[in-house]
């Protein structure tokens, strides 16, 4: 019986065979370096994140992440539900085959209205042992075998949204990491630019005791003294707070952050390659979950189509019953019993053909998904070519405009000192340079924050 049944295992499969859909990416990536050459195969992508990320405090933090941050623990338990609900699935294409064995005694009384018969014991004892052929159904139109290839891809996609979510437990430390330095940058530049401040109110104050300064310069001393303490303590709020924001990416309790290396001693690849876009299609996760999704999409429309046709199940069992026990396992007491079964659906109000054509509305959904997903990751990765070929650039600039401020401030507070400026020009060119070394702190940040959004947008980080 167990030979038939495994023989009858095969048939034909039913619903389209799963073909991944044409893409056409472009030559290169929009953003990218006109210098580089035009058939690079290598890419940013293509390192590892310890090898992108040289602050060693950083790599630390990265490392806790990847084992303790709470969305990552969930997509592995996601991915061992799939792989469990796979090998339920599957178990369907198989027997149930259960053991049984009873055994049951009894006395019957020797009085009463209705005597024993002559000869017949007083006492019986029987039993029965089977092997039973619980449930079985002959797969063959690929019902099965189509639900056990729907569940596999399922679990394909949780392990490829679990690749996902390293990659972004990656960007998001290495980013909020860049933003605390940044925020240690500015609160250095606040401190220091108060301590100079203060240094001149104090000399204004002199020269006004002096008889040579006005109470107005005075005010308008205090007033930048005042302005640099007030950013004091919002940017130490701002560091607390992002601190914590790291500790819970850490999946620890709210707490302070041992730093590496400064802002400014952060190092950065020699270059920076996109590579070919069509190598974008196998290195990015969520594209690779979003096929897998279209793939399981794709074999729900077989399990559907299956329901047409008729199914086939069988049930029985074979063993031994004996009405006494010595003689259980004789030939003559050998049982078995086969029940194959045929259902086959005659009307049910259009019940299969709705659920043929909700299949394959979601196989075209997870289908436009997929194909969303690959123009998403293209726009992707050209902003962040152009975002950080931009802010290098800008970079660039502020350096030599906060180089040039600084020389500005210097000879104007050294005019005033000799008697040959106003106030107002030192003034000016003091609040000119506290801005510009703000924003020159920002763009290093934002630098930085690019090289996370271009090496995240390739795929880089989960290998």
């Amino acid at each position: 019986m167990m030979a038939l049944a495994a023989s009858l295992c095969t048939g034909c499969t039913v619903g389209p065979t799963y073909r991944r859909p044409a893409v056409t990416p472009p030559d290169v990536f929009r953003g990218s370096d006109e210098t580089a050459p035009p058939a690079d195969l290598t890419s940013l992508a293509d390192l590892k994140w310890f090898d992108v990320f040289k602050d060693e405090q950083l790599q630390e933090m990265v490392r806790t992440a990847l084992v303790q941050n709470y969305d990552l623990r969930e997509a592995v338990a996601r991915v061992d539900a799939a792989r469990a609900n796979l090998g339920i699935t599957r178990a369907d294409q198989f027997p149930t085959v259960e053991g049984s064995g009873d055994v049951t005694a009894l006395r019957f009384s020797s009085g009463g209205e209705l005597p024993l018969p002559q000869g017949v014991p007083q006492k019986r004892t029987f039993g029965s042992v089977a092997l039973n052929l619980v449930s079985f159904e002959v797969d063959l139109w690929g019902r099965l075998r189509r639900a056990t290839e729907a569940a596999r891809a399922d679990l394909l996609a949780n392990d490829e949204n679990r690749k996902a979510v390293i990659t972004t437990i990656i960007g998001d430390v290495a980013s909020a990491y860049f933003n605390l330095l940044e925020l240690d940058m500015e609160l250095e530049i606040a401190r220091r630019t108060l301590a100079l401040r203060e240094e001149s109110l104090q000399l204004i104050r002199v020269r006004e005791q002096g008889g040579v300064a006005t109470l107005l310069e005075v005010r308008e001393g205090e007033q930048l003294v005042y302005g640099a303490a007030q950013m004091i303590p919002g940017t130490e709020q701002l560091i607390e707070q992002t601190e914590n924001a790291i500790k819970l990416l850490l999946g620890e309790p709210p707490g302070g952050i041992v730093r590496g290396r400064s802002l400014v001693e952060q190092e950065e690849p020699p270059s920076v390659p996109p590579g070919l876009p069509s190598s974008l299609l196998e290195r990015r996760p969520d594209i690779r979950a979003a096929e897998q999704n279209l793939v399981s999409a794709n074999a729900i429309i077989g399990v559907a189509k299956a329901a047409y046709f008729p199914r086939i199940s069988l049930t029985g069992f074979l063993g031994f019953q004996s009405n006494e026990l010595s003689s259980l396992f004789t030939q003559s007491t050998n049982a078995w019993q086969f029940i194959p079964q045929v259902t086959q659906p005659i009307f049910n109000g259009g019940r299969i053909r709705s659920n043929v054509r909700l299949a394959e509305a979601e196989q075209q959904i997870a289908l436009v998904q997929y194909e969303g997903a690959i123009q998403n990751a293209f726009r992707e990765v050209s902003d962040a070519l152009i975002q950080y070929r931009q802010t290098r650039e800008i970079r660039t600039q502020r350096e030599l405009l906060a180089t040039t401020l600084q020389d500005r401030s210097r000879l104007a507070y050294m005019r005033y000192r000799g008697g040959v400026d106003t106030l107002l020009n030192a003034l000016d060119a003091d609040r000119d340079l506290f801005e510009a070394e703000l924003g020159l702190a920002q763009t290093r940040r934002d630098e930085l924050l690019a090289l996370v959004q271009l090496y995240h947008a390739l795929g880089g980080g989960w290998q």
